[in-house]
């Protein structure tokens, strides 16, 4: 197995586009478990924990634009009040040696449906990053995820960066897994709020072949918001209101019985999460909307 390890970002796009089976590594908290139990024997590994630009963040417009190789260490230390569902999702990743070398790149290019990154860029709507000597491209994270541990990255190409709308206004995520700690989610859930647009963010993970967004949730939730004026005069949420939010993001999903959950399990565990992860949200939103300005 060759060991390649470019300085720069242009050195590791040139040796990507010469060996597109190189596998990129830079925590290397999924690759280096499938080396060991040798799940997977690639014929080269590209590093890139030298490349400075995929290790910082920086404000682009609207949004942050976090690069590849930011772990989610500094996502929860630097990130939070501007992330805060990314955050909140970063904050259950493993362990803390975990979440000092993991990263959302890395996430990303793993693509599974399990990741804890996943259903916070869906329901935030950020986009992905990637580059190759052929130039650079920006997929929504709607279109990234392809099936099973597959995403829309080209032989060539690298994740190089994510770009995260920075919204300031209420986000969730929760996830169910065999334990407290350190697990791997049985299925998991984000909603996110988009006030100026009343519009809504949510998806699911762990429940599908991949990442997925309830779309029909989403809509039936913007709606009655819309419908009852409660964007402007935030009110509580009736209780049919949750639970048809509940059951919708329960449809979304398509899960399967697997050694960490039965399939029946996992579409009543969404249901109870997205009711209370949307509870959490709205709560936050109401007292938010009712602080004095000033």
């Amino acid at each position: 197995m060759d060991f390649l390890r470019p300085e720069t970002l242009a050195e590791a796009l040139a040796l990507k586009a010469q060996r597109p089976d190189a596998v990129p590594i830079a925590g290397g908290t999924d690759v280096m478990v499938e080396l060991n139990f040798d799940h997977r024997r690639p014929p080269a590994l590209l590093d890139l924990t030298r490349i400075a630009e995929l290790r910082s963040w920086d404000h682009d417009g609207d949004a942050v634009r976090l690069g590849a190789g930011v772990p989610y260490t500094r996502i929860i230390e630097e990130l939070g009040d501007r992330l805060p569902g990314l955050a909140m999702a970063s904050r259950t990743v493993g362990s803390p040696q975990i979440r000092n070398r993991g990263t959302v790149g890395g996430n990303l290019g793993a693509a599974s449906p399990a990741g804890d990154a996943h259903p916070v860029l869906l329901a935030v709507g950020a986009t992905v990053e990637v580059a190759s000597t052929r130039g650079t491209r920006h997929i929504p994270a709607t279109d990234f995820y392809l099936s099973v541990k597959r995403n829309a990255l080209e032989p060539d190409e690298l994740i190089t960066a994510v770009r995260v709308p920075v919204t300031r206004a209420p986000q969730q995520f929760s996830k169910v897994g065999t334990r407290n700690a350190m697990v791997i989610a049985v299925c998991s859930f984000a909603v996110a709020l988009h006030p100026a647009d009343r519009r809504v963010g949510a998806a699911v993970g762990s429940a599908a072949p991949t990442p997925r967004r309830a779309s029909a949730a989403e809509e039936f939730l913007a709606a009655e918001l819309t419908d009852t004026d409660r964007w402007t005069s935030p009110k509580p949420l009736p209780d049919s209101v949750t639970r048809r939010f509940g059951e919708l993001v329960a449809q979304a999903a398509s899960p399967i019985d697997d050694v960490r959950g039965s399939a029946a399990y996992r579409g009543h565990a969404l249901a109870v999460l997205a009711r209370r992860a949307l509870g959490w949200a709205w709560h936050d939103y109401t007292e938010e909307v009712a602080r004095p300005c000033g």
